[in-house]
């Protein structure tokens, strides 16, 4: 069995017609996410998201990846080595 990883993914969304497209994933991806805060930065145009995960490798590599093929997102993540 595949340990689990700790991390934060951080998603700038830098054209907000993305925005729908970015919470069905992360709607989909429910189960990692521990916990999600976002904020509109109004005066640069984009939105910030910020999640906590708790996951396989696997799984966070393709949450991390589906969100980077939206165009329009930039998506970065700090992940732990492996947890007991």
């Amino acid at each position: 069995m595949e340990r689990k990883r700790l991390g934060v993914v951080g998603i700038v969304v830098e054209d907000l017609e993305a925005a729908p497209a970015v919470n069905a994933v992360l709607h989909e991806a429910a189960a990692v996410i521990v916990g999600r805060m976002g904020l509109p930065y109004r005066e640069r145009g984009v939105s910030v998201v910020s999640l906590i995960v708790d996951g396989t490798s696997d799984e966070l590599s393709a949450l991390t990846g589906r969100l980077g093929r939206i165009a329009g997102i930039s998506v970065k993540s700090a992940l732990t080595k492996e947890l007991p």
